[in-house]
């Protein structure tokens, strides 16, 4: 199970941070054959969201095969909803069979590349509009943490991306290993506010 996350100038951390935490715990708890890592297009370093730089395990083109890809959010979305070379290898992905993912305002980079067409779908909540004009055949769906359609799953801002990620442990491999994880990680969401 080859797992991808993709990072690009202006993600959110979070967004692909927080995925990343729950499925690399699954990866290296158990030995269930899970390989978790990020992509970008280059290996040079990454400036997120909120100014955390960080270097990317693999470009695009060596990344090879990918089960599933992770989307995240963030200002740096702006730029690939509308950018082919993206499009051209999550539509890619995408017809070899790999689970297509996103987080928060990744969901506007899938629905860009026309890839939730005829989808539910969600994003953050700042962005539910935008998601709907991008593209008028998504139902989206404004109070989900996360929305599963078969090939696309899609969350909603930032910790959604945790509830998603431990949905997609259930959904690849069971309800009691993903129940595992959250209890290794300790994710037990209680707000103080």
């Amino acid at each position: 199970m080859r797992i991808g996350i993709l990072l690009f100038e202006g993600a959110e951390e979070l967004d692909w941070a927080g995925p990343w935490e729950v499925l690399a715990a699954w990866a290296h708890q158990h030995q269930d054959g899970v390989e978790v890592f990020t992509i970008a297009r280059t290996l040079a370093p990454v400036t997120c969201a909120k100014g955390l730089r960080v270097l990317p395990d693999k470009t695009v083109a060596e990344a090879g095969a990918l089960d599933v890809v992770i989307v995240p959010g963030g200002r740096g979305t702006r730029a690939l909803i509308e950018d082919k070379p993206t499009h051209e290898w999550l539509h890619g992905l995408a017809k070899r069979g790999t689970l297509v993912t996103s987080v928060c305002t990744g969901s506007l980079v899938l629905a860009g590349a026309g890839l939730l067409r005829n989808r539910p779908a969600t994003t953050w909540w700042g962005a539910l509009d935008r998601l709907g004009e991008l593209d008028e055949t998504i139902e989206v769906r404004p109070d989900a943490r996360f929305v599963d359609s078969g090939a696309v799953v899609t969350a909603a801002g930032v910790s959604a991306g945790i509830d998603m990620a431990l949905h997609l442990v259930a959904r690849l491999h069971s309800v009691e290993r993903a129940r595992e994880v959250r209890r290794y990680i300790q994710y037990d969401p209680e707000p103080p506010v």
